[in-house]
């Protein structure tokens, strides 16, 4: 109960809980993956459970993954290697201290330091001050990441989570348009993944800024797009600028101005 007060009264914006009052060894969390990162507008869940012997012993994180490796932190069977949670190995300081720690604190490691801007380096061995950290590595592993992310996207709204039905329909009501503006963006090299801004006056458009892009990118990107413009506008996702959705490789093309001509969407019941 007290770790329920600390997340009323603490919890940002950016992450969410399900509670229950008839189950409290369980919670399920939401986070919205934070700008400037490559899980930008994503949302990735998780389901913490309590022991009896909780807060001695930490709670168990579950990992959503739909079977995609987002970070080197979170694996497809769900497992979570985070040291507030004793999953990882540490010294004595980055330990989780029971008397202090709190489920809030664990949210908030999972946002700020598992996802966080360049994941690549969460990679043991790969920090930024080890000779075996790359550039280029580094960049194409959050190229990836942003592809699987949008593949995340997809299966949520194909199945929506159970309790989250309405937040997540709202959350990509309200983002798709973007989402499929920074896909865009990256593709052609505009920006680097994870960097693109809602206000485009401010966006890399000199062709002296384009950035190399990998083909493999390209052609994962041209797969996942028009996916994405199918979902967001199945669920009535406004787009601001309908000609994002013609940006897409030839061969996709008809398939997403098939889309783009609908008169009408398919809508979501609120729960």
């Amino acid at each position: 109960m007290q770790g329920w007060r600390i997340l009323q009264e603490n919890l940002p914006k950016s992450i969410y809980v399900y509670a229950f009052e008839s189950k409290i060894d369980l919670l399920k969390a939401v986070i919205v993956g934070a700008a400037r990162t490559p899980y930008h507008h994503g949302l990735l869940f998780f389901n913490l459970s309590f022991l009896s012997t909780y807060p001695t012993s930490p709670p168990q994180v579950h990992y959503h993954s739909h079977g995609l490796r987002m970070n080197p932190n979170l694996y497809t069977n769900g497992y979570v290697c985070l040291s507030l949670i004793n999953t990882w190995e540490c010294n004595n300081q980055e330990r989780r201290d029971h008397s202090i720690s709190t489920i809030l604190q664990v949210l908030h490691s999972l946002q700020a330091l598992v996802l966080n801007e360049e994941p690549y380096i969460n990679e043991p061995g790969y920090e930024k001050s080890n000779p075996k950290y790359n550039q280029v590595d580094s960049m194409t592993y959050s190229n990836n990441v942003f592809i699987l992310s949008c593949k995340t996207m997809q299966y949520l709204i194909k199945k929506l989570p159970t309790n989250f039905e309405t937040f997540v329909v709202s959350h990509f009501r309200s983002c798709g348009s973007l989402v499929l503006r920074a896909c865009n963006a990256y593709r052609e090299g505009r920006e680097r993944v994870g960097c693109y801004k809602s206000d485009e006056s401010s966006s890399s458009s000199s062709l002296t800024d384009v950035i190399e892009i990998s083909s493999k990118f390209k052609e994962d990107m041209d797969l996942i797009y028009p996916k994405l413009v199918e979902a967001f506008i199945g669920i009535g996702a406004s787009m601001e600028d309908m000609n994002e959705l013609k940006k897409v490789s030839p061969n996709k093309r008809k398939l997403t101005e098939k889309i783009s001509g609908r008169k009408s969407v398919k809508k979501i019941k609120k729960s």
